[in-house]
């Protein structure tokens, strides 16, 4: 993550190529879900590693992946998230336009410039939200990540920056999660679950 502090160093476990190339083939004969795109979530709660397994799908697909943390409006935003992605990803998409969106700086609470996305075969999206219930008709697949609290303790405190995160990883962002799962029920809905605290990381299809 990168939250005002620079990019993260979060101990992950290896993710095996059989394990990517099975995702990828989910993904790959999903149909397009926005357009000539197949629109995929990667989601889980913050030490999960769906960032490091997302940028091996992404790598295997030869696909976009955005970054939630480029959308999160700071320490309070996971709950609106799920608009911006409608707004700024999934309908322009549906057009045939790029997906357009304003990375949010954390050191200084402001937006940047436009980025954009051109329309492809398949963009990957990464970040707990990415598979939240706006998008729900406009994901080719959603993909949960998931890890106990142990092993997601241990990857987060592995952390370059640890020391800054933790007062508002248990102060803020932990309970914005459990308050969205706990509304939306992101892993019940979704269509393939990643055990990632096990060795090698095993898939369940729902």
């Amino acid at each position: 993550m990168n939250r005002g502090t620079g990019t993260a160093s979060v101990a992950s476990p290896v993710v095996p190529f059989a394990v990517v190339e099975e995702l990828a083939g989910h993904v790959l004969r999903r149909p397009p879900s926005v357009g000539i795109t197949r629109l995929v979530a990667v989601d889980g709660r913050s030490g999960s590693g769906k960032t490091t397994l997302a940028r091996h799908l992404a790598a295997q697909l030869q696909a976009p992946l955005i970054h939630l943390d480029d959308l999160y409006e700071g320490w309070q935003g996971l709950a609106g998230v799920g608009s911006l992605l409608h707004g700024w990803i999934a309908e322009p998409l549906a057009q045939g336009r790029p997906a357009r969106w304003r990375p949010y700086d954390w050191a200084t609470g402001t937006r940047d410039d436009w980025r954009e996305v051109p329309a492809s075969s398949v963009v990957v999206l990464e970040g707990c939200g990415s598979g939240s219930e706006p998008l729900t008709d406009h994901l080719s697949l959603l993909i949960w990540v998931e890890s106990d609290d142990d092993a997601r303790r241990e990857r987060l405190r592995g952390r370059s920056d640890w020391d800054s995160y933790r007062q508002h990883h248990f102060a803020d962002w932990a309970r914005q999660e459990e308050t969205l799962l706990g509304r939306e029920n992101t892993p019940g809905r979704a269509d393939v679950v990643v055990l990632n605290d096990i060795a090698p990381p095993r898939l369940i299809v729902t």
